[in-house]
């Protein structure tokens, strides 16, 4: 069994051909369901979406602690995926905001499963892609909102002093927002952030309006001026700060979206819907995409950081990178530190065309995910993964993932994990 929501809805770049094969699951849930101020937390159905919850929340004062960037992610996909943002240095990753999942099993029981009952389940769920059980609702930790995010922004030159600026920030936890992007193998902007209720005047900016420059390229302008700035961004239009251009894949699409004139005429037309580009795409486009662009986030120890981007430099050569910190806890499930503390990754997403002469999408994805398993990284699963079998669970745990097929007897009802987003599991 799986889902019933078409694969060109999701977000992620590719559709799952297991759709045609498997009995589809009709879940058409996407209602917040309860916010609790008192436990301070909200409860809310899987198809719930960011734009959705972020435009609820704020309006009464609250927010997520962790709030994964596009509009359209969902709940359902960032608890059975992951999601991450630029306060997961503190809070984690999205699983680790939930405090309480509610699904149906295969044998059509309904389980609600926290850190103290049914715990197993809980830490396996994420990451697990709906193989253990179908999400119905889950309860999701909230926090006092302030207005706006005074965000500071560094140009840092110099690899080294770029990884070491970025991981001291990130080990900064009064530093409520750490973000980087990386325009060349030695630039980057370091941009840190806390929640105010007030703001100079002068130095407010809206960057959400649909006429404004796209934040990558606004960014970019402190690089090129070689100048320390602060401004004051309303909180929402932070959290969804790369959403008009979906990070900097719209440049590919739309080579001329950041004109001014553009924009000003033209900008309160997009970002087309990532669903709506999968939809119309065709077999063609899709193919030259699938071997002349990358899309992937890599998660590896902050330590391990410069080797990294170097090995994104020599292997695809794609900026800007973007360099979001996260803290990742000991705790059981696929994902977690090689020893027994918590300790600090960074997630390097790479999105756009290759500009090294050698790239080929399979042969240097093999290399990538090969120098991630090495240090002990992982890889996102919404991006083409092109791992054997016997790789992917070097990369992840799956002690507890198999324990909990076995008992709650998934294997006749649900495909493994690796056999829904492995590539030739999708196209």
């Amino acid at each position: 069994m799986c889902t019933g929501r078409p694969g060109w809805l999701t977000v992620s770049l590719r559709v799952g051909k297991y759709k045609k094969t498997h009995k589809n699951i009709m879940i058409n849930m996407m209602d917040i369901l309860e916010v609790d101020t008192k436990r301070q937390v909200v409860r809310v159905e899987p198809l719930a979406n960011m734009g959705q919850v972020t435009a609820l929340l704020n309006s009464i004062g609250w927010t997520l602690p962790v709030l994964p960037e596009l509009d359209d992610l969902t709940v359902g996909g960032l608890v059975m995926g992951t999601g991450i943002e630029s306060s997961s240095h503190i809070y984690g990753l999205f699983q680790h905001i939930c405090v309480a999942f509610e699904l149906v099993l295969a044998d059509g029981s309904l389980v609600r499963c926290t850190e103290k009952e049914n715990a197993d389940l809980f830490y396996a769920v994420p990451w697990s892609c709906g193989t253990l059980g179908f999400l119905v609702a889950a309860e999701i930790r909230i926090i006092p909102a302030m207005k706006w995010v005074k965000l500071r922004y560094e140009p840092v030159r110099g690899l080294s002093a770029i990884c070491q600026k970025f991981a001291s920030e990130s080990a900064n936890k009064e530093n409520k927002f750490v973000e980087g992007l990386q325009y060349s193998l030695d630039e980057a902007v370091i941009m840190t952030g806390t929640m105010t209720n007030e703001a100079e005047p002068d130095k407010i900016n809206r960057i959400g309006l649909y006429y404004k420059a796209w934040f990558f390229k606004h960014v970019e302008s402190f690089l090129k001026a070689d100048r320390i700035a602060v401004e004051y961004i309303p909180l929402r239009h932070y959290y969804h700060r790369h959403t008009r251009s979906i990070f900097w894949e719209l440049q590919d699409i739309i080579p001329f979206g950041n004109n001014p004139f553009f924009r000003v005429v033209f900008g309160w037309m997009v970002p087309p819907k990532i669903s709506l580009l999968k939809l119309t795409q065709g077999e063609t486009i899709r193919r030259l995409y699938e071997q002349h662009h990358v899309v992937q986030d890599m998660l590896v120890p902050i330590k391990h950081m410069q080797a990294a981007i170097s090995r994104f430099h020599h292997d695809i050569q794609v900026y800007p990178l973007w360099l979001c910190p996260f803290l990742l806890p000991s705790q059981p499930g696929m994902v977690h530190p090689k020893g027994d503390e918590d300790e600090l990754y960074v997630d390097i997403g790479a999105y756009g065309e290759p500009k090294t002469k050698h790239f080929q999408a399979r042969a240097t994805t093999r290399q990538l995910e090969k120098f991630v398993r090495d240090v002990h990284g992982f890889q996102m699963l919404y991006a083409d993964v092109y791992m054997e079998r016997q790789e992917f669970w070097e990369m992840f745990d799956g002690t507890l993932y198999h324990k909990l097929r076995e008992e709650l007897d998934c294997k006749g009802a649900f495909p493994e994990v690796y056999d829904k987003i492995c590539k030739s599991a999708r196209h």
